[in-house]
């Protein structure tokens, strides 16, 4: 989703453009978090306890403190610069929550899908989503305390990533920090659209 309106300055009118950006990722990775702490509105959520009925379905063992879970989307909004507005839809991470990905990747520019080097597997369907519908998109790796650090060529060879895809190490819960990985998708995206521009005229 790109949209545009003016808006009038002392300079005279400007162009305000506002971009869709998914933010995914399995179960517990700090995806609601990520879109909490960059949002500059407050953000809406969709989350619901965990309960012991769905303890069989919802694997908790690398997130014991978590007692909730995204049910259809988060939604923040973070200006980048003047006139550029992203929108971000944080998707849910268990699989029975799937079918909500098609609508929310409709008109979107590309995707941040966060991974946890603790259970690094976990973020391989949403590697795999967005590679096989062609959305451009970054691995931002949530930096944990207690998880092991390694390096991004390390974490890009595990994921068997195409050749160029960024990976970043970030910390969900800063803002400055999720900034730079939405910059870094912007700026992969935008190189990525012209290329495929070109491609199309060629």
């Amino acid at each position: 989703m790109d949209s545009e309106h003016s808006d009038t300055t002392a300079d005279g009118p400007t162009t305000a453009l506002a971009l869709k950006i998914l933010v995914a990722g399995g179960f517990g990775v700090g995806k609601t978090t990520l879109v909490g702490s960059v949002s500059e509105i407050r953000p809406l959520r969709t989350e619901e306890r965990l309960s012991e009925v769905g303890q069989h379905v919802d694997d908790t063992g690398a997130v014991e403190r978590k007692t909730t879970t995204t049910v259809a989307m988060d939604f923040g909004r973070i200006t980048i610069r003047s006139g550029l507005s992203l929108y971000l839809f944080g998707t849910p991470g268990q699989d029975r929550f799937w079918f909500l990905w098609d609508e929310l990747s409709q008109g979107s520019l590309g995707a941040v899908v966060l991974a946890d080097t603790r259970r690094l597997e976990d973020c391989f369907p949403a590697v795999d989503y967005f590679e096989h519908r062609h959305i451009p998109f970054v691995v931002a790796v949530n930096c944990f305390a207690d998880s092991k650090s390694f390096g991004a060529h390390e974490v890009a060879r595990a994921l068997d990533l195409d050749r160029g895809t960024p990976v970043v190490l970030c910390d969900a819960r800063d803002r400055d920090s999720g900034k730079e990985v939405l910059i870094r998708l912007v700026e992969y995206a935008g190189r990525m659209h012209s290329a495929r521009l070109l491609d199309s005229v060629g």
